[in-house]
C-alpha cells in the first residue's frame, strides 16, 4: 500500500470515526471468508458497516476524533462494525458474538464516550431508531383511536339496538 492510498484510507476512517452513532472493536482472528461475508451481511441488513483497517492506520484516523480515547481497543486483528444509528451496529456485533465465539466484541465508542465490552451490551439492548419511531407513532395513534372507538360506540350501541328490534318486529 503506497502513502496515497494509506491517506485515502485514513481519511475514510476518520470521516467513519466523526459520523458514527457508534463504532464497535471487535477481535475476529479465526473466523472464516463466509462468517465474515454473514456478518457483513447482517451488517448490511440493519443500516450497519464492517471495515477491517490496519490499527496503526485508524490510530491516525482517530487522532483529534471526539471518540480518540478508544484507540487503545486498535491492537491485534480488529474489525470495526459502525452505524450512523446509536444502537443498530451493537446490535449486530452482539447478535454475531453470540454464536461465534471467534468474533470478541473488546469495546466501542458512542460519540465521545468510550464502551468497555459492557457498554456495548448495554447499548445494543437500546431499542434502535426505528423501533423508538414506531414506539412514539403509536403512543401518538392510540390516543386517537381511543377518540374515535368513544365517538363511535354510541352510533354503534344505537344500530345494534335497531337492528335488535327490528328483528323482532319481522319475527313478530
Amino acid at each position: 500500500m503506497d502513502r496515497a492510498q494509506k491517506e485515502k484510507v485514513v481519511e475514510e476512517l476518520g470521516q467513519i470515526f466523526e459520523s458514527s452513532g457508534v463504532v464497535v472493536v471487535a477481535h475476529y482472528a479465526g473466523l472464516t471468508v463466509a462468517e465474515m461475508q454473514d456478518l457483513r451481511a447482517r451488517a448490511s441488513d440493519a443500516n450497519s458497516s464492517v471495515r477491517v483497517a490496519k490499527n496503526r492506520l485508524a490510530k491516525i484516523a482517530l487522532e483529534g476524533k471526539p471518540c480518540e480515547n478508544m484507540s487503545d481497543l486498535l491492537t491485534g486483528m480488529t474489525v470495526l462494525t459502525y452505524s450512523e444509528d446509536p444502537v443498530s451496529a451493537a446490535k449486530v456485533a452482539e447478535g454475531f458474538a453470540k454464536e461465534n465465539k471467534k468474533f470478541e466484541i473488546l469495546g466501542g465508542a458512542m460519540g465521545e464516550n468510550a464502551l468497555d465490552r459492557a457498554g456495548v451490551e448495554a447499548v445494543s439492548k437500546m431499542p434502535s431508531r426505528d423501533e423508538l419511531i414506531a414506539q412514539i407513532a403509536s403512543c401518538i395513534g392510540a390516543p386517537a383511536s381511543n377518540i374515535a372507538g368513544a365517538i363511535g360506540a354510541p352510533a354503534s350501541n344505537i344500530a345494534s339496538i335497531l337492528s335488535t328490534i327490528e328483528e323482532k318486529a319481522e319475527a313478530a
